[in-house]
């Protein structure tokens, strides 16, 4: 039983939109702050703790009485009635690759992962949830069903993209479409030469299909491979003709002062893509922040403190309040779904370098929009902020809420290169968030 539902009464209940929240939302940005956010320097500051735990920083009003948070998010302050605060995430491990790969597929790796051992993706991986998303929600093929803003990278290694960060076993045609240049500056045009007329390009795909025994004419069955191969190329040529992808990716379309709002560094810039690309029907869009700033991602360690203050809290402040308000006044935030986490969160006390290393035992989430109700907190953490004292979650739940939120049921099936039945998610949805 879960919540008072057996999972067929849930099914039921969620099909008929019954449960609270359920598919609200058309669309997801995903904040993926890739390192590990602290958690008790910026959503669940513990001012009574010993000095050693509770580090320099004071937790400050927002505009949600008794609800604070770090002094070093005054933007965010002001947007606190949209969001939701989950403070009670867990789960036994710190190691990068790992949580990286737990968090955004919500499985453990089939290939062992630890140590800081990254291996570059699979097609074993199970797939990040943008995939997932782009798989069983997205319908409108003129545009990307989801979109990295950069992939899923792991700082200081050799690997370019981690595991986990791409479709997996879906298959290519699941595969984020990347944009892993710098947006703040002009990104390469999502359209065909002046020269290649419509025509041409049709007629270029029926040869290209004949010679890859891929046409009309051809008889027997087809590989998984090749299948996903035609796919793969079809989508692409159909993004190339879309008059819906013309401008989507650029930014000089949006108001000077606009961009000033968001910043003009990287996240911020990445942020204002996100809006123009859910705005134009991409279904989830990831914005990975890692080699976003001098500090090189939230992987802090000794820096901790320098680094949250002189940067990354202020670009986050910048860039994510800006998206809040930018989607409210638009009327978007109500259909999008905006989650700010990272892969764990930070050891409550303070090492010998002044700083705070990798803890998997507590962390914390931010949701909003998308039938999430804000303003308020959902689950705490002991007075260390060390480990939950109520409601802890996993993070297969958060994940289990998202698609929640998006009309999915975790419960749904996949398949594996094995064709074995896997569900969505082993998390359950959080419906006291909605």
């Amino acid at each position: 039983m879960f919540g008072g539902l057996a999972l067929g009464g849930f099914a039921r209940a969620a099909a008929d939109g019954a449960l609270p929240g359920f598919g609200r939302a058309r669309s997801c940005i995903l904040v993926y702050l890739l390192g590990g956010p602290p958690h008790q320097d910026m959503w669940d500051l513990k001012p009574e703790a010993p000095a050693e735990i509770r580090g320099p920083f004071q937790p400050s009003a927002t505009n949600v009485t008794g609800m604070r948070i770090c002094e070093h998010l005054p933007r965010l302050a002001h947007h606190a009635d949209k969001m939701a605060l989950v403070r009670s995430v867990t789960y036994p491990n710190h190691d990068h690759p790992y949580m990286i790969y737990y968090t955004l597929t919500g499985r453990e790796s089939p290939a062992p992962l630890g140590a800081n051992t990254v291996l570059p993706p699979s097609r074993r991986d199970y797939p990040h949830l943008g995939s997932v998303v782009a798989r069983f929600k997205h319908r409108d093929w003129s545009v990307p069903g989801y979109v990295a803003i950069p992939e899923v990278r792991v700082r200081m290694q050799a690997v370019p993209v981690s595991g986990g960060g791409r479709a997996g076993f879906l298959g290519p045609s699941y595969d984020p479409f990347a944009i892993n240049d710098d947006p703040t500056l002009p990104l390469p045009a999502l359209e065909a030469a002046p020269e290649m007329t419509a025509p041409r390009l049709d007629s270029r795909q029926t040869l290209l299909a004949v010679l890859e025994g891929c046409g009309p004419q051809q008889r027997g069955p087809r590989s998984r491979a090749t299948e996903d191969h035609v796919l793969f190329r079809r989508n692409a040529a159909r993004l190339v003709q879309s008059q819906a992808t013309r401008g989507l990716f650029s930014l000089d379309h949006e108001p000077a002062t606009l961009r000033d709002r968001y910043g003009r560094h990287r996240f911020g810039q990445s942020m204002l893509l996100a809006r123009r690309l859910v705005e134009g029907g991409v279904s989830l869009v990831g914005v990975h922040f890692n080699f976003m700033s001098r500090c090189d991602g939230w992987d802090t360690h000794s820096k901790n403190f320098e680094c949250l203050k002189d940067e990354l809290l202020p670009l986050l402040d910048q860039g994510l309040s800006a998206l809040l308000e930018d989607l409210a006044q638009r009327g978007l935030l109500d259909e999008t779904l905006v989650v700010c986490l990272g892969e764990f969160g930070r050891t409550p006390r303070i090492n010998s370098n002044a700083g705070r290393d990798h803890w998997g035992h507590c962390a914390a989430v931010m949701l909003a929009g998308g039938g999430i109700r804000g303003g308020r907190t959902y689950g705490s953490s002991d007075r260390l902020a060390a480990y939950p004292r109520e409601y802890p979650l996993d993070p297969a739940d958060i994940q289990a809420t998202m698609y929640h939120a998006l009309g999915l049921q975790p419960q749904q099936e996949m398949h594996d290169q094995l064709q074995r039945p896997v569900p969505l998610s082993t998390g359950k949805p959080v419906l006291g968030l909605f």
